[in-house]
């Protein structure tokens, strides 16, 4: 949608009225949290910097969302990272108090990574491991992703994302996000969530939790599914070796013109923002070091990047780039900081017409998350959203630190951890 023809998402309240007051502990008090009155579709963004509920506001409403799930209905999850026993205990009680199916599929590395987590045995527990029962809690093969391709080497199930049938009197529900349910996630971390009701986005990610689930790899193949109202999703991995099959690449092709005509006749240049955990695929880099070249506006905060996509990025009237990867001091008051989420705005000539658009999900810029990751990449086609992101944007890019100092070993890269490690080859 373009222009004044964009259909503005609005916010669905979704009632918290099955709240359960074992969740009052949560924030450290005895009243109900604050998300019982502010569980609705559309953005959340957590502050790392900010109080408990603004820290974890992801976490709590998901929470919310699993209270409210109606008896009977079901919720699908898929985690990378997943050291919540609360929230866990939250999914047993929906099963085994409501009737709610749960089915989990984690990386197994949230397992071995970290034994002395009890989130997957309360959750295998109550839920067994037969992948063929309505409720399950299952894992993906041992240094592999679900889904992709052993030859090509170590990968990861990298997604996160909620799909939920029924909760608070909303239907078919989806949570993207690019945020890990670890305590590193809300503290550290700059992470969002797009919270969607829409039945065909549903059933888009329901198939896709399903492939996950099958670990068929082998009759696998990278999926986008078409268009329901503002929503299309990007399921991967995606097979190729080349730009042409990097889907970023191609949605920056779509940028048809770096000046355009808005809806009151104004000239105005078009926008490109980045805000991205971990960049290295130097396609990318260098499809933007071109669009800034040629007259767009192409701003980007990152936690890390590539040596390549560092260099080509950095140069004299080139993009505005700032690093966040504050790292930990003897300061007390400079907390350890990073960015997280993984989304890209345009605003802008996209498809000949200007348009406003986000996406986000799970997919960081890098080569693994392409070819071999399981990951998902969610297209939001709404000047609300839209601006809610840009406003994020804005103030991660102005608290960035060390900001425009980048020239380190944390921000290009040199600091690695599983998740960027050895799977994050350019």
């Amino acid at each position: 949608m373009s222009g004044a023809l964009h259909r503005l998402v609005r916010p669905v309240a979704l009632a918290a009225t099955t709240l359960l007051l074992a969740f009052a502990g949560l924030l450290g008090g005895t009243a109900p949290p604050a998300w019982a009155a502010t569980n609705r579709t559309g953005w959340v963004f957590n502050q790392p910097d900010g109080a408990v509920e603004e820290q974890q506001a992801i976490r709590l409403r998901i929470l919310g969302l699993i209270a409210d799930a109606a008896p009977g209905s079901d919720i699908k999850v898929t985690v990378y990272q997943f050291w919540d026993a609360e929230v866990a205990r939250a999914l047993v009680a929906a099963h085994t108090e409501r009737q709610v199916d749960v089915q989990v599929m984690l990386d197994e590395g949230s397992v071995s990574s970290r034994p002395e987590s009890t989130t997957y045995s309360i959750l295998a527990t109550a839920l067994g491991t037969d992948r063929s029962r309505p409720s399950f809690a299952g894992m993906c093969p041992v240094g592999k992703s679900c889904l992709g391709d052993p030859a090509l080497g170590d990968s990861i199930n990298h997604n996160k994302f909620w799909l939920f049938s029924d909760t608070g009197g909303v239907k078919d529900v989806v949570v993207q996000t690019s945020s890990n349910f670890t305590t590193a996630s809300w503290t550290k971390m700059y992470n969002d969530a797009y919270v969607a009701a829409d039945p065909v986005l549903h059933a888009s990610y329901s198939a896709y939790f399903a492939k996950l689930a099958g670990m068929d790899w082998d009759s696998w193949t990278y999926t986008t599914q078409p268009t329901s109202g503002p929503y299309k999703p990007y399921f991967f991995p995606r097979a190729g070796t080349t730009a042409s099959t990097d889907t970023v690449v191609g949605i920056l092709d779509n940028i048809t013109g770096c000046t355009y005509t808005d809806a009151d006749g104004v000239r105005r240049t078009t926008e490109i923002r980045l805000g991205m955990f971990l960049f290295t695929r130097t396609a990318v880099a260098t499809k933007l070091a071109a669009l800034r070249s040629q007259g767009c506006g192409v701003s980007i905060v990152y936690s890390s990047a590539g040596a390549t996509v560092w260099k080509t990025l950095h140069y004299s009237g080139g993009p505005a780039v700032r690093c966040e990867n504050h790292e930990d001091d003897t300061d007390p008051t400079n907390s350890r900081r990073l960015i997280h989420s993984k989304f890209l705005l345009i605003e802008g000539a996209y498809l000949s017409k200007p348009d406003k658009l986000v996406w986000t999900g799970s997919h960081n810029y890098s080569n693994p998350a392409l070819r071999r990751n399981d990951e998902a990449l969610l297209k939001i086609d709404d000047d609300a959203v839209h601006d809610a992101y840009a406003a994020r944007f804005a103030d991660i890019f102005g608290a960035a630190r060390p900001g425009i100092a980048d020239d380190t070993p944390e921000c290009r890269g040199s600091v690695a951890t599983r998740e960027q490690g050895t799977l994050a080859a350019p």
